[in-house]
């Protein structure tokens, strides 16, 4: 197995109180949200296509700097790189400009990104839904993989979270985020202990103030649980875990979806009015009772996450 320089990524995961990614989520993740989660101590981070203009991300972006003005812990964009992304030019040179210390590519290649964000430091992180995915995106440069998992909300992936970073770790030893359906501390301990250097929960941020999502869409996360979610490429083309209620509100068969547009994640134009109302989630939702702040949840999150590595410790003896 080739060996990583882990440099650049260790000095960024030294500055998280615990190894988690409050991920971006489709319009869901905005500057509040990733300003309290990394002034909380995880890693905040938004998907660039929530801007819906290259101005619109400029502002973004400036705001969560000033945010984070003095506040060690780094934050993250995901960057669309598939081929019908438009702006990714656009995009790319307020990533020079900004210096986020994580870019995340997602639904095509890295390579877009890697010479911009290495020449200032930073770190690519490219998502990947299989093993042949990760073994392009790991041969291209990328320094870290994003590994989609089973039960993560969105666009999602098929493979057990475990099963993901066992098989990816017999050839890969950079940086290693998995997610997937995991919304509480000892889910965090257990994927590092499989493994993975960071826990990308998306469901559970997404039920916490400082969300964007609409106080509807927060509450049904709070009130339903993993049989009211449905996986289906219906809407997007792609598979992706949504919650039935908002299927059916919006004239969906969750029972018999099937997809008849042309994919495209052009960020210039945005479907965010095709999808506002369709509601994704993950499989952590069970978990969730409440819509509470950040920093309560993160505080509740490393309580957990202490408890569990005590738990497997104690097991040692």
């Amino acid at each position: 197995m080739p060996t990583t320089d882990r440099t650049r990524i260790d000095a960024i995961l030294d500055r998280l109180r615990m190894p988690v990614l409050a991920a971006p989520m489709f319009l869901v993740s905005g500057p509040d949200l990733v300003v309290a989660s990394s002034r909380a101590g995880v890693m905040g981070s938004f998907p660039s296509p929530n801007c819906r203009t290259t101005a619109e991300l400029d502002a973004w972006m400036g705001t969560i700097t000033d945010g984070l003005r003095g506040v060690e812990t780094p934050w993250a964009l995901n960057l669309v790189t598939h081929r019908t992304n438009t702006r990714l030019d656009d995009d790319l040179r307020l990533v020079k400009e900004y210096e986020p210390p994580v870019v995340v590519t997602a639904l095509g290649s890295p390579a877009p990104a890697l010479d911009v964000v290495h020449e200032y430091g930073g770190v690519v992180v490219a998502d990947v839904v299989s093993l042949r995915l990760a073994r392009k995106a790991v041969a291209m440069g990328a320094d870290g993989l994003g590994l989609v998992s089973a039960g993560a909300g969105g666009h999602t992936g098929h493979l057990s979270p475990f099963a993901f970073v066992s098989a990816v770790r017999a050839f890969f030893d950079g940086l290693v985020v998995v997610g997937g359906g995991i919304s509480d501390g000892a889910g965090v301990a257990g994927a590092v202990a499989a493994g993975a250097d960071l826990v990308s929960i998306g469901t559970r941020f997404l039920a916490t103030t400082e969300s964007m999502a609409v106080d509807p869409y927060k509450e049904m996360v709070v009130e339903h649980g993993v049989d009211d979610l449905v996986v289906s490429a219906g809407v997007t083309g792609t598979p992706a875990s949504w919650l039935r209620p908002s299927l059916v509100a919006n004239g969906f068969d969750p029972d018999a979806m099937a997809f008849d547009g042309e994919r495209s994640y052009d960020a210039a134009a945005s479907p965010a009015g095709r999808w506002k109302d369709i509601w994704a989630a993950g499989q952590g939702l069970e978990t969730i009772s409440a819509v509470e702040p950040v920093a309560e949840v993160v505080d509740r999150l490393e309580a957990e996450y202490v408890v569990a590595l005590d738990r497997v410790a104690a097991r040692r003896r």
